[in-house]
């Protein structure tokens, strides 16, 4: 009698769940196929069928990440009141970013490649929506892009210690306070 050794079954999805959490872990230089096969206990042309680059496999995994980002802020969106939005909206992708900076990270250096995509347009369009909220004006790009910019930046310089010891003291609040001031004023009907 013969006996046959099957691989493994595997889907996408459990896939790319292992390259995430390996990410969240090891960061990106953590991902290869071959890394993620044997931590599945696979060989890596196991994965080919699903993902036959790792360039494939990352760019599933930004997927992923944007899917969990947009669940973060879309919490935030749920309140009524513009400002109280617009403020959560921001706290929440803040802490999306603190909570997971690798992956924020891994986000961020494939926003090209993502861009356009479900995943990207439903993050794009929470921040859209609070800063629209308070500005007053329907698809206010330029408030919804100053806004993701401030984020980002403050994201970045707080994870790299930029702002040394004594911290930020109270840059974010202040910076918030200027957006929503600036918004309002552009809000305001002209006399």
């Amino acid at each position: 009698m013969v006996v046959m050794a099957y691989s493994k079954l595997l889907s996408p999805p459990e896939i790319v769940r292992t390259a995430l959490q390996m990410l969240e872990e090891d960061g990106a230089q953590g991902i290869s196929l071959r890394a993620v096969a044997a931590t599945l206990g696979v060989k890596a042309p196991s994965l080919y069928r699903y993902f036959p680059t790792k360039e494939v496999l990352e760019l599933a995994v930004a997927y992923e990440a944007l899917e969990a980002m947009s669940l973060s802020l879309q919490r935030a969106s749920a309140f009524q009141d513009a400002e109280k939005r617009f403020r959560k909206t921001a706290e929440a992708y803040l802490r999306f970013a603190r909570e997971r900076f690798a992956l924020y990270s891994f986000i961020m250096g494939r926003v090209r490649e993502t861009h356009g995509s479900v995943e990207a347009k439903r993050v794009w369009n929470l921040l859209l929506e609070a800063a629209s909220g308070v500005s007053g004006h329907p698809d206010d790009t330029a408030a919804a892009v100053a806004t993701w910019s401030f984020l980002h930046g403050y994201a970045v310089l707080e994870q790299s210690g930029a702002f040394g010891a004594s911290g930020p003291r109270g840059a974010l609040e202040r910076g918030l306070t200027a957006f929503l001031t600036s918004f309002q004023l552009k809000r305001a009907p002209s006399k």
